[in-house]
């Protein structure tokens, strides 16, 4: 009888298991703060449509050279424009991070080209996306615009960090401000 009534719920188990589509699956998954499917996607539209405004990539505008700070590089050049992500436009803070022997502001004014480590871009995502946190999308390029990944190998894309003691948001929480923009406070509510 014990064996039955074993085999019954394991029966019953099967059924239950077997009605959990993967749709339902994902929707009972907290979604993932960054990293996933969508933020990747969204990342490479973004790389896109900078490219598109010679923000990034060959052929990329110049500016002013600056010195850097960790975790960027030691010397930074940074690019604020307003960027069209279908209906939404958002302002993107653009820094091309440089890092390497000898790199000075000069090296970097006279070959932009040479030794970007990496491209950090602030996106300010349509109302909503991430309130605590002024609606910022946060996203870590390599200099081909494919993205970095972390320690355990998630693309660093999306709400990076988010509700970590270190990272893109946990630092720029410490900016002046509420914006979380470190160079001026013009997004501040």
């Amino acid at each position: 009888m014990k064996r039955l009534a074993f085999a019954g719920i394991s029966m019953m188990l099967v059924f239950i298991t077997g009605c959990v589509t993967p749709e339902t699956v994902e929707e009972a998954e907290p979604m993932s703060p960054f990293g996933g499917d969508d933020s990747v996607s969204y990342a490479q539209k973004l790389w896109r449509n900078l490219a598109g405004l010679q923000l990034v990539g060959p052929g990329a505008i110049t500016a002013k050279p600056y010195q850097g700070t960790h975790p960027h590089g030691i010397v930074l050049v940074t690019y604020e424009s307003t960027v069209q992500m279908g209906e939404h436009v958002g302002i993107a803070i653009v820094k091309i991070n440089y890092t390497g022997t000898g790199v000075t502001e000069s090296t970097v004014a006279d070959q932009p080209d040479e030794n970007i480590d990496s491209v950090t871009v602030m996106f300010k995502r349509e109302e909503g996306y991430d309130p605590e946190n002024a609606d910022w999308f946060w996203v870590k390029y390599q200099v081909d615009g494919s993205l970095h990944v972390n320690e355990e190998d998630v693309p660093l894309a999306g709400r990076v960090a988010k509700g970590k003691r270190q990272g893109c948001i946990a630092c720029h929480k410490l900016a002046p401000g509420n914006d979380l923009v470190y160079n001026h406070n013009r997004f501040s509510e």
